[in-house]
């Protein structure tokens, strides 16, 4: 995910809006439950004590979960296009990505999964990282049991908040990329902003954050271990 997130960045995510009925929605960077071993042969760190105690509370995940990090480019009823290097079109609209990892192109030119067109079915997304050359994202897990896509009830939350180190702060907005005009194929945008309307009231006693690390690799992130 770099440079939306550096090596070592810790983020805050908010596990309460999916609770009242919303769902993933374009552009928003997603924590998720590894959907169908993306992270296989990846080393699994050991939780320090600190870890172990915040997991228990519910702080942080489990050392055991699996959990990756990555935006979502696309959500159920969205047809998505990659050809050659880009540019990444959704519902046959090409993208302006300035979050893409400078010097990548939106799209990988080769047949591993850099050129492919898909159909989002209902009940998943599909996302990619930021750093395009180096993300084993759905692209490239297209032969797995999902197709390559992440079943929304696998996401955790949305990372809302880049906390640690303090001289990264920043919050994790949705780029008005997502913001042009015919975009749209679903009406997907009601259900997250009645989600937020109705959890104002209770953010701030209520929400549960996870702090994520993200580590090496793939840019994989979760408390523990890194996730794309």
């Amino acid at each position: 995910m770099e440079n939306t997130l550096k090596i070592g960045d810790r983020v805050l995510v908010d596990k309460l809006t999916p609770w009242f009925g919303s769902e993933p929605e374009r552009g928003e960077v997603i924590v998720f439950h590894d959907p169908a071993d993306w992270l296989a042969g990846e080393p699994a760190p050991e939780p320090n004590a600190v870890q172990t105690v915040l997991s228990w509370i519910g702080l942080m995940p489990s050392a055991d979960e699996k959990d990756l990090i990555k935006r979502v480019v696309g959500v159920g009823g969205d047809t998505i296009e990659c050809k050659g290097t880009g540019p990444l079109k959704v519902n046959g609209k090409a993208l302006n990505e300035p979050y893409v990892y400078p010097g990548n192109t939106p799209c990988s030119d080769d047949n591993a999964g850099g050129t492919f067109k898909v159909k989002v079915p209902e009940g998943k997304v599909w996302a990619m990282g930021d750093h395009r050359q180096d993300s084993m994202d759905s692209r490239y897990h297209q032969n797995d049991k999902n197709d390559g896509f992440v079943p929304v009830d696998n996401v955790v939350g949305r990372a809302i908040v880049v906390a640690w180190p303090p001289t990264h702060w920043s919050t994790l907005p949705v780029p008005d990329t997502f913001d042009q005009s015919g975009i749209n194929a679903v009406a997907n945008v009601a259900p997250g902003a009645l989600g937020l309307a109705g959890a104002a009231p209770l953010v701030l006693w209520r929400r549960r954050k996870i702090n994520q690390r993200v580590t090496e690799g793939n840019t994989r992130v979760s408390a523990t271990r890194s996730a794309g």
